[in-house]
């Protein structure tokens, strides 16, 4: 919303433009970083660099203006992988349609991210996001009672 409207100002003529939005790396979805932004990501993923890879893939297919892998941010070289972003927001109509499909993505991709570690804040969001965007498509996490496995399990225990 904040990005659609930035890009509305600069086609309007209230802000002189055109604005770059960007970041270099972002807990939510650019960041694999297992001893802080992914340290509550318990499925094993925390120890990988594929979401920060697969979120800059993803910004790119979706208008991002340029993408960027990186290493470090503040953590230590060799203990996390970062991926960043910047996007041109010109005035026109294009910029709007890349800013929302772009912007979307990479909030998402992370939420979704820890919906599949089994957050159950995570599970609601993204439910939420789905049942509001009919092209977001998420395959959720099948989850096991523990009452109904100690069952199944019986005296193997």
């Amino acid at each position: 919303a904040i990005a659609s409207e930035m890009n509305r100002a600069v086609a309007d003529g209230r802000l002189e433009g055109p604005v770059v939005l960007g970041r270099d790396h972002h807990d939510v979805s650019g960041t694999d970083s297992p001893y802080r932004e992914t340290s509550n990501i318990r499925d094993g993923s925390m120890f990988t660099a594929d979401m920060a890879v697969q979120n800059v893939i993803g910004d790119a297919f979706r208008g991002a203006t340029w993408v960027s892998i990186h290493n470090g941010g503040g953590v230590g070289w060799g203990e996390v992988m970062n991926g960043g972003f910047g996007l041109l927001l010109d005035g026109t109509p294009e910029a709007g349609d890349r800013a929302r499909s772009m912007l979307t993505w990479d909030v998402e991709n992370g939420v979704a991210r820890r919906a599949w570690a089994r957050n159950p804040g995570a599970i609601e969001a993204i439910s939420r996001s789905m049942n509001r965007q009919n092209d977001l498509q998420v395959t959720l996490p099948a989850t096991v009672r523990t009452s109904d496995l100690d069952a199944w399990l019986g005296d193997s225990q």
